[in-house]
């Protein structure tokens, strides 16, 4: 009896959404505790590899930005198809495969194809924050959000603190590091076998039939973004009354039942899409979403991501070379992973905090956007030109605080009026957007068979295109703020008294 009541309990834990959340915070912090990327480039550049830093940055490095553009998109569309848990443990695969070609193989080709390797698995990443929206209650999604986002950000920072305590006090070789990057991925492997396989998803796997469509069409979402039901079940609108000479007989009652069913069903194929309908539809229907939620104030954030996101990458993509460059590894016992490690806790507070600052984005949004850009550009050529490695730690942890303060905004802005559903074809849109920039930046400005810049001369393009964003959205911040200001609410002009209240609230937000 005992063991029967421990097994019930056990399944229903199963069931809950903390289960699941649970299993994909184990695999989280596994997949992102990788305590030898901070110091990737002194062991490529050092006597286990004894690659150039040319052939690193002009080489290998570019294929990461090809691979992770190619591959976005279908994965993007095979990791709603698949329903998430495959494309989860593809990517932890191929974060496997990315570790053993560093610790097994040599050779520009070999590192070329862990490169390859890698941007397949960081186009998977949208498997991982897709996966718990398709296995919890709506209600759920903030915290399960919270949970799955911190946990990255612990496993990356216990990494980076991890790697620096092995590397300064040599406790480890970099060869054994990587064997030990090993075993933490295997850990995220197992883990990601065990997760529940999800029985629908958000755009192929929508409905499994009338019945169910007829209970989710309804789905609206507020302001925070969570969805609310509007609609009931079918089986609930016809309802027996009692016995009286008013009250229609049962045929009259199940004829109507079984039209307010048909109108309900006619309302939902009108905003969903049965599975019945064939996967082109699905595109389809995709495509109208994407062109629908594209309003122009949506456009102006959209933009900033896209353009912001690609010069980060590559930023943060190139930064351990022009460290290795301002003081080579083999003269300095560096501290790569302790900066990591200040950066991610310093772009986590600013990721918290935005959710403290009470401020009218509407209006003073896009003048935010400039400035901090422009603080971002300036930090660039300070880490260029400054030639000490202190400068250049203290610049790009800020530099990333910069960042990471500004995306949070600008996902908060575009998410606010958006559904799960509609922000995750909006994310995977702009990231695609700022991997056509940065492949173009890299073919022309990085790569051997382009230009191939020295990194001090990458690192000036770099500043400049953070220079031209800064001053884009000053110019556009500027009129906004501007215009905004002197603008008055109609319904004070034209309603009665009565309005004057609700005229003088909508003046203020606006203002």
């Amino acid at each position: 009896m005992a063991s029967l009541r421990t097994m019930e309990i056990i399944t229903r834990f199963q069931e809950e959404w903390k289960y699941h959340t649970t299993l994909l915070c184990i695999y989280g912090f596994f997949s992102t505790v990788k305590p030898l990327e901070p110091f990737l480039i002194p062991y490529l550049t050092g006597p286990n590899m004894n690659f150039t830093t040319e052939q690193v940055n002009n080489q290998i490095f570019p294929v990461w930005t090809y691979s992770y553009l190619v591959v976005l998109l279908p994965v993007f569309l095979l990791t709603d198809y698949l329903r998430y848990k495959p494309v989860i443990m593809l990517q932890c695969v191929s974060l496997w495969a990315t570790s053993g070609l560093l610790l097994w193989s040599h050779g520009v080709a070999s590192m070329q194809v862990m490169q390859f390797f890698y941007g397949m698995v960081t186009a998977c990443d949208v498997a991982y924050f897709s996966y718990i929206y398709s296995v919890v209650d709506p209600q759920y999604y903030q915290k399960v959000t919270a949970y799955c986002r911190s946990v990255q950000l612990l496993g990356y920072t216990v990494g980076s603190v991890l790697g620096q305590l092995l590397v300064s006090f040599n406790l480890m070789s970099y060869h054994e590091i990587l064997v030990l990057n090993l075993v933490l991925i295997s850990i995220a492997l197992a883990t990601s076998f065990l997760l529940p396989m999800p029985q629908k998803s958000m755009f192929f796997h929508r409905q499994q039939g009338k019945d169910e469509q007829i209970t989710q069409c309804g789905a609206s979402t507020n302001s925070n973004g969570v969805q609310t039901m509007d609609i009931m079940n079918s089986d609930q609108v016809v309802s027996s009354k009692s016995s009286t000479g008013k009250d229609s007989t049962k045929e009259e009652q199940v004829h109507k039942g079984n039209f307010d069913r048909n109108n309900r069903l006619e309302i939902c194929d009108n905003v969903t899409v049965n599975d019945n309908t064939g996967h082109t539809s699905v595109l389809l229907q995709l495509w109208r979403d994407f062109l629908k939620c594209y309003s122009r104030q949506l456009l102006c954030w959209s933009l900033w991501w896209a353009l912001a996101t690609c010069g980060y990458n590559q930023t943060v993509n190139y930064v351990q070379v022009l460290w290795e460059h301002v003081q080579p590894s083999q003269n300095f016992t560096i501290y790569n992973g302790g900066v990591e490690a200040a950066s991610n806790l310093f772009g986590a507070a600013a990721a918290y905090t935005v959710g403290f600052i009470n401020v009218n984005w509407s209006t003073w949004g896009e003048l935010a956007l400039g400035s901090f850009s422009g603080l971002g550009a300036g930090v660039l050529f300070l880490m260029t030109f400054a030639g000490n490695i202190w400068v250049c730690y203290a610049s790009y942890v800020t530099f990333k605080f910069l960042y990471m303060l500004l995306i949070t905004i600008a996902m908060f802005q575009i998410a606010a009026d958006l559904s799960v559903e509609i922000y995750a074809l909006i994310f995977g849109a702009n990231t695609f957007c700022a991997l056509v920039l940065q492949t173009i930046i890299t073919v022309v400005v990085v790569d051997s068979k382009g230009l191939g810049l020295n990194i001090i001369s990458q690192f000036i393009v770099y500043g400049t295109y953070f220079s031209i964003i800064a001053l884009l959205f000053l110019v556009r911040g500027i009129y906004t703020a501007v215009s905004r200001s002197h603008t008055v609410h109609p319904l004070c002009e034209e309603e009665a008294q009565p309005n004057r209240d609700t005229c003088h609230i909508t003046s203020s937000a606006i203002k």
